[in-house]
């Protein structure tokens, strides 16, 4: 089949879910159907794309072949494919689920198995980019899930990437993309640490993110991050709530195997403080906050 002529609906149609499908329509596939729980998102985006909202998840996987789901937590994601009641899973022989939460690795596998019992497959396909990239097609995908479907899939997913990597069975992108966000995040902490540290000497910020770009202070969360951390300018493209939501994920797959992660263990300390004093819906970048002198946890407003 044509990829164009791949009826698509996307459950979850948030920062990312929505200008993934806006991307798409772009390059004139037919997104037929959009759901979300918050209505009105739904409802805003398919008068702006030319699509559908069903009442129900099941009427999402009727008017689509392939369903992309962009949501938050593992309970959300197996809120989306219960065994019973209101389902994507209803009559859903023959439909391919695009799973792109950053959820438990088992909760992947979970869904799955009752994707497979009722007949349709499931790719993982973790995103490591931001808001800017999904709109563009320009994501970073890790993709788990049998290697068959993967390469039917292939030609969509790459319309939405600029790389696209298959890493193994249903789980294993998971795993990879906790370990991605777990480094992030220690990275983001330290760099706030370092510049909170040099402000308190009374060092000039600007000249300091030059130096640390220079050295091996250098990363990528420096280029994104730095200057924002300085300014106090914590738009939200990854949220510190998602930050801890990682960072726990790491944390849970390391006692599992008997690994110690300190590091991991205080940036999700430092994240869980932000989400306590109401600052969880500021971009990673807002941990900050938690570390300059005088910012103490009040932080900047959210608007």
């Amino acid at each position: 089949m044509n990829p164009r002529e791949t009826k698509i609906g996307f459950v979850g149609v948030g920062r990312m879910g929505a200008n993934m499908a806006r991307r798409l329509r772009d390059l004139d596939y037919a997104v037929t159907a959009v759901f979300d729980a918050r209505p009105e998102a739904a409802d805003g985006l398919a008068k702006e794309i030319g699509a559908e909202t069903p009442d129900d998840l099941a009427g999402v996987t009727a008017r689509a072949d392939v369903i992309f789901t962009v949501v938050t937590d593992d309970r959300a994601m197996l809120g989306l494919f219960p065994e019973s009641g209101d389902s994507l899973l209803r009559e859903a022989q023959g439909k391919v689920f695009i799973n792109c939460a950053t959820v438990t690795p088992s909760v992947h596998v979970e869904v799955e198995k009752r994707a497979t019992a009722a007949g349709a497959e499931t790719i993982e396909a973790c995103m490591a980019s931001s808001i800017t990239q999904a709109r563009e097609g320009s994501l970073f995908l890790m993709c788990g899930g049998r290697l068959e479907t993967f390469e039917r899939m292939e030609p969509l997913l790459r319309d939405l990437s600029a790389d696209l990597r298959h890493v193994g069975e249903t789980g294993r992108a998971a795993q990879v993309k906790t370990l991605v966000n777990m480094v992030m995040n220690i990275n983001t902490a330290g760099l706030a640490e370092g510049l909170a540290l040099g402000d308190a000497l009374g060092l000039d910020l600007n000249r300091l993110r030059e130096i640390f770009a220079l050295t091996g202070a250098a990363s990528r969360v420096l280029e994104t991050d730095g200057e924002d951390m300085q300014q106090r300018d914590h738009a939200c493209f990854f949220s510190a709530a998602h930050a801890a939501k990682d960072s726990g994920i790491a944390l849970a797959l390391g006692e599992a195997e008997g690994l110690r992660l300190p590091l991991a263990k205080a940036t999700k300390e430092q994240y869980d403080r932000m989400v306590a004093a109401g600052l969880g819906d500021l971009d990673k970048s807002g941990v900050a906050e938690m570390t300059f002198r005088d910012r103490g946890n009040s932080g900047p407003s959210k608007t």
